[in-house]
């Protein structure tokens, strides 16, 4: 019997390295790689060894058989991308379909005089694990993990919703990492608030930027500061526990929220805030979100989507979670017809909105009674409107106006990096101009992760990217461009002074 990949994949391509018989794919070597939602086993070459589900890090393979509830769909997920792909046996050309792919454990060669570097890494999500992995298995550096929380984990710990817990394990991956000798940890510590760029750059041989993309994009809509419009970041982090996000952030005391996008993380705050926070109280959600959860009115998320079904920036498997619950109401909202034309010629995303109920709803109305999710394509946000405080939105479609009553209203339209002191910085991208993650202008800082690259890519493409970054700092010893600096005793006394700025309680 063979395996598949389901929801939580993070497509960090373990699995591809650990398989015998090169059955998984996409692979980092395969051009539909980097857009890939999840990897697929093939069940026609699949020989069961389980090889792929011992490799994987956030538990995401099981046997064809297990599958049962809304991981069912996954066995004929896997098989469909392979409905048209002949395997090797079935070509005429005896030359192999795809082709095998190493693991990315590093592809430089250490000259074996390599100089042991002192290197900064700043910031503990998975970008910047990924980075001091390769470090510390590739080369004999020192590395100094910074992150301006009192808690390690970055994304993983406060970006993942709480009822995926296989996702988080990945932290586990990283556990061992921070633990090593030759890394040392600072949390709680800023830069541009504790220490500078420029005093990290005067301490370390190079340094790491993964500081990611932590806030909202804005709607640049009238509004849009009233109370009860928040980003999608506060949203996240409120049912994450994130220090930074109070306990009362999100108003729930209306009955319906309206949330402006729909990816993933708008799919997310709509599928916890419907959620029967019973079945929410073993999860890793914060205690003080649970608890005001509890006491909710929230009966109806709507989700706006300025376009149609069939361009919707969710991915497949979690809107196939959502369409597969059965303790909550998935409709769309065919108001102008166009949703329900384009989901009838088959053309919505996936497919998977086929069995959906369709109505032309009353938004002026009470929503009735029970949980439900409205998916309203076609909405173009003009304004989110209220006098002292958020009371609804006005949107514009191809069948006019209308206004959505609303207490609470989410911006999930997307994250933005913002400025780190002492680096250069594209406004327009929200990104530190880089060279293969050499930072421009810059003697030896580098970045990694989505200040790098922008919000986009899900936990395991920092794998590829960290290696990127990395492989550019040792070319740049290796080539004379970067000169690790020799111990000086003026060097010594600036380092001295930074471990006591960064040992501060």
């Amino acid at each position: 019997m063979a395996f598949a990949i389901t929801q939580t994949c993070c497509t960090d391509a373990s699995c591809v390295a650990a398989c015998p018989v090169n059955c998984i794919h996409p692979t980092p070597g395969e051009a539909d790689f980097a857009t890939a939602e999840i990897l697929y086993i093939d069940p026609r070459v699949c020989i069961d060894c389980g090889a792929c589900a011992d490799a994987c890090p956030v538990d995401a393979i099981f046997p064809l058989e297990s599958l049962s509830g809304p991981l069912a769909a996954y066995g004929e997920v896997n098989a469909e991308y392979y409905a048209d792909r002949p395997t090797a046996a079935q070509r005429p050309d005896p030359a192999p379909i795809f082709h095998a792919w190493d693991p990315p454990s590093f592809d430089r060669v250490i000259p074996p005089d390599f100089p042991a570097l002192d290197v900064a890494v700043v910031g503990s999500g998975p970008a910047g694990m990924y980075a001091v992995q390769d470090l510390l298995l590739h080369t004999s550096s020192r590395v100094t993990l910074i992150d301006r929380l009192p808690v390690p984990g970055g994304l993983v710990n406060f970006g993942v919703a709480p009822d995926h817990p296989s996702t988080k394990r990945i932290s586990e991956t990283f556990d061992r990492y921070r633990s090593h000798h030759r890394l040392r940890m600072r949390l709680g510590v800023e830069v541009g608030r504790d220490v500078t760029a420029e005093q990290l750059a005067a301490s370390y041989d190079a340094v790491i930027y993964a500081v990611g993309a932590p806030t909202s994009r804005d709607l640049g809509v009238p509004g849009e500061d009233l109370p009860g419009s928040v980003g999608a970041i506060t949203a996240v982090g409120w049912y994450n526990g994130h220090p930074d996000v109070a306990d009362a952030a999100l108003g729930l005391g209306g009955d319906r929220v309206v949330v402006v996008g729909n990816g993933n993380v708008a799919l997310d705050v709509a599928r916890i805030l419907t959620t029967d926070p019973d079945d929410l109280a073993g999860t890793a959600i914060s205690p003080a979100a649970l608890a005001r959860l509890r006491t909710s009115s929230v009966r109806e998320v709507v989700l706006l989507g300025r376009r149609g079904p069939d361009v919707a920036a969710y991915t497949r498997p979690e809107m196939l979670a959502l369409t597969r619950r059965d303790d909550v109401e998935v409709v769309v909202d065919d108001h102008d017809g166009l949703a329900g034309a384009i989901i009838d010629a088959g053309a919505d995303k996936g497919g998977l909105l086929a069995t959906a109920k369709r109505e032309v709803l009353d938004h002026a109305t009470p929503p009735p009674p029970g949980r439900r999710i409205v998916l309203r394509f076609s909405s173009m946000l003009e304004e989110i409107t209220g006098t002292d405080a958020v009371d609804g939105v006005r949107v514009t479609g191809a069948d006019g106006t209308a206004t959505i009553p609303a207490g609470l209203v989410v911006r999930a339209i997307g994250h933005r990096g913002r400025p780190v002191p002492g680096l250069p910085f594209d406004e327009a991208s929200g990104t530190v101009p880089h060279e293969g993650g050499r930072v421009v202008g810059a003697s030896n800082a580098y970045v990694v992760g989505w200040i790098k690259r922008g919000p986009s890519g899900g936990i395991g493409a920092n794998r590829a990217d960290a290696r990127d970054t990395v492989g550019t700092l040792l070319d740049d010893v290796v080539s004379g461009r970067l000169a690790p600096r020799r111990r000086s005793r003026d060097r010594g006394r600036v380092r001295g002074a930074l471990r006591r700025l960064l040992a501060r309680p």
